[in-house]
């Protein structure tokens, strides 16, 4: 009960940290918070499908779903920001649900070659679709925040002060839902599939249901980055490389708290941001090289470094 309390009170102070700074920071960087947030959603839901022993290589699939729902939705004349959000994240949901079926059937790298196999079937008809701008995407409307409309740098404090309430509310509800009966057995299923069988529990109905929680937080990271940066195009929501890049920052931030994504996240884009700065022809050998040794010297990721200090402690 302690660590639980102290894990919520770490992502509440934290949370409430961020959200202060946004006032003082300047507005590229109040950007570049609001999608390392965004996509630290979507590598939270990886957290849930990690710590089960499932790893999925085309989440991308449900970010670039809650994405495109947004643009979709902005055409049809819905700008609140909250209902595109929702929009977003349900329609994740639905498609998880209908697709969990299938892919709970399998385990390790057919889990992970199925779900990129789905992600990848999604690119080819974003590809291939005019209405929809083909390889091009189309431009998103900005969102309003309860019928009133936002301009320059009042309207990226918005969507960043959303993002931050979403981010103590996702975190709040994984944290409870870890706790719980169900969030347990997450380990026993990596552990030993059959025993949990045997104790009456349907692990494919577990998985199932983590499955479309991770889908759903992919949703609501997508909706968020398509308003933050106002463009949806296939490239940068469901190519294969952007399920890599949340991959990669699950395996940064380490499973051992719900605030590791959202710290993995932060970490990933400001250096992505200033290797790309400093270095703009040879950024992504910077970034890669940065972030490998970073996983060397860090193997359980940086969440690691403060149970070492418990440890220690």
């Amino acid at each position: 009960m302690i660590e639980k309390d102290k894990t919520l009170r770490t992502l509440a102070i934290a949370v409430a940290i961020f959200a202060v700074a946004g006032f003082f920071l300047p507005q590229w960087a109040v950007f570049m918070l609001t999608l390392a947030l965004a996509k630290g959603l979507v590598v939270l839901g990886l957290l849930i499908l990690w710590r089960t022993g499932l790893l999925s290589f085309g989440h991308a699939l449900f970010y670039c779903t809650g994405g495109y729902a947004v643009g979709l939705a902005g055409l049809w004349g819905l700008t609140d920001v909250v209902a595109l959000i929702a929009l977003g994240t349900v329609a994740s949901i639905l498609l998880a649900f209908a697709l969990g079926f299938l892919i709970t059937r399998y385990r390790e790298i057919y889990f992970a070659m199925l779900s990129m196999a789905f992600s990848m079937i999604l690119y080819g008809v974003l590809v291939k679709s005019e209405v929809l701008g083909s390889t091009d995407g189309f431009n998103i409307s900005p969102p309003t925040f309860l019928g009133v409309k936002l301009e320059g740098e009042s309207l990226t404090l918005g969507n960043y002060l959303v993002t931050c309430l979403l981010v103590w509310a996702a975190g709040w509800g994984v944290h409870r839902y870890l706790q719980s009966t169900m969030g347990h057995m997450s380990i026993g299923i990596r552990d030993n599939e059959i025993r949990v069988e045997y104790l009456g529990v349907s692990v494919r109905r577990v998985i199932h249901v983590k499955y479309v929680i991770a889908a759903a937080l992919a949703g609501a990271g997508g909706a968020i980055s398509a308003m933050v940066v106002g463009h949806i195009d296939p490239d940068s929501m469901a190519y294969w490389t952007v399920s890599g890049e949340f991959v990669f920052v699950t395996i940064l931030a380490g499973t051992g708290s719900v605030v590791a994504p959202f710290l993995g996240s932060i970490v990933f884009e400001l250096v992505r941001t200033y290797a790309f700065q400093y270095t703009p022809y040879t950024w992504q050998l910077i970034l890669g090289s940065t972030l490998l040794l970073l996983i060397l010297i860090l193997p359980d990721g940086l969440w690691s470094l403060f149970t070492r200090r418990k440890a220690r402690v």
